[in-house]
């Protein structure tokens, strides 16, 4: 579904405080930097390897998706972009943040190969941010330019699954 947004110019976008992959990566690798230094394993090996690798496969999987569903509609997934439009197929019909949701199985999951609790400790850092520094940001950004519309499918599509 094409939208037209007001804005054409270079700050036409959410003017989130850090890109969402650095916001859940650079946590996690802190959190193995310290599982190096100070190990905190938290599950037997076979479990955590289990869960490990079925998290990140469904991580890359529902990424991998929405990521394919933004070339296919032809508009940049970018936060530093303009947005040009609203999509609402693929697995945007679902969630309004797949690849968030993606990330988050990815964080886990890696959290699981590893296993390592320090990255768990951190993770509440990485939804603070991510709310109010890119989620809040972005849902603005979209209600100004998107308008209505947009609120109509916030209105019936979940944040998360």
């Amino acid at each position: 579904m094409k939208l037209s947004g007001k804005k054409k110019t270079e700050d036409d976008n959410a003017g989130v405080v850090l890109r969402p992959p650095i916001v859940y990566f650079l946590p996690l690798g802190a959190g193995l930097l310290l599982n190096y230094a100070f190990p905190l394993p938290f599950f037997p090996l076979v479990l955590s390897l289990v869960l490990g690798i079925g998290l990140v496969a469904k991580g890359l999987f529902v990424s991998g998706w929405a990521l394919r569903t933004f070339r296919r509609e032809g508009t940049s997934e970018k936060t530093n972009k303009p947005t040009t439009m609203i999509i609402v197929t693929g697995p945007f019909r679902f969630s309004r943040n797949p690849i968030y949701g993606g990330f988050i199985a990815i964080y886990f999951g890696v959290t699981f190969l590893a296993n390592a609790l320090w990255p768990v400790f951190l993770f509440p850092i990485v939804m603070i941010v991510m709310h109010y520094g890119v989620i809040k940001r972005e849902e603005r950004y979209l209600e100004g330019k998107f308008g209505k519309e947009y609120l109509e499918y916030k209105a019936k599509v979940r944040r998360w699954v």
